[in-house]
This record gives structure tokens, sequence and C-alpha cells, in this order.
């Protein structure tokens, strides 16, 4: 099974774990076991905006019922055409979809390369701060 592991931080933490990823690969230190599929969000606000229930709905379709277009996946969630292939483009550039070529009378066709999607979320009650300025006693 093929899981898509979504996370979203804070911000600082999302740079430095990018530049770790890249050091690794240049240097040739990452190893498959190390390697999963991953999509970093870094605020909340950035991972609804970005996967919006419509765009999950379409996902979903798409894993579901296979289209072999971009069109028959628009009919699949009763949306405009041009409103998924946008959509659909956006998915392809964060990685959670593939377009391919080979679908009916060569149409591109949208590919989930997923069985799963786990999106793990902090969502920090109370912000960090230095001091106890916030804090209450009885």
């Amino acid at each position: 099974m093929t899981t898509l592991h979504i996370t979203v931080g804070n911000k600082e933490q999302l740079r430095q774990d990018t530049l770790q990823f890249v050091q690794a690969v240049e240097n040739d230190e990452l190893s498959k076991a190390e390697h999963k599929q991953q999509l970093q969000f870094g605020s909340y606000e950035d991972l609804i905006t970005t996967l919006t229930p419509l765009r999950l709905e379409l996902i979903q379709a798409i894993a579901e019922n296979t289209p072999q277009s971009m069109r028959e996946a628009a009919r699949l969630v009763d949306r405009d055409v041009s409103d998924v292939h946008g959509d659909l483009k956006q998915l392809e550039v964060l990685g959670v979809i593939r377009l391919e070529e080979g679908g009916a009378g060569g149409a591109i066709q949208p590919v989930v390369p997923f069985d799963q999607v786990e999106i793990h979320v902090d969502y920090p009650l109370v912000s960090d701060s230095d001091g106890d300025e916030g804090a209450t006693h009885a």
C-alpha cells in the first residue's frame, strides 16, 4: 500500500526539513527506507486553502474510478472541465496526482499514485511565547 503523508507544522521546521532533505539528496545519503511520500504545509490555513473539499473529492473520485481523461474526471465530480483542469494542474505540482499521456484518444489521464492519504496536523491552542503574559492564576 502506498500512502501520502501530509503534515502541517511551523514554517521554520518545514524549512529545516526541506534543507536537510536537499542536503541528503545532494550527498547521496538518502536511503529508500528514509524516503516516503510526504507533503508538508507550513500552516493549517495553507492546508485548507490548497486541499479544499472539492479537490479532495476530485482526488478520491480519480482514485476510485480511474478516469481516462480530465473531462471524464470532471464528469465524475459534476464540475466544469476548466475548473477541474486547474485543480489537476495544482495537484500535479504538489505531487498528489500525476497527469499521464495515453488516455482514451490521446487524452491526458489523471492518476492518483497512492492508496491512502494520512494527514497529521499540529494545531497548537496556545501560541508559543517567551513569557507568561497570557497566563492567569487563581
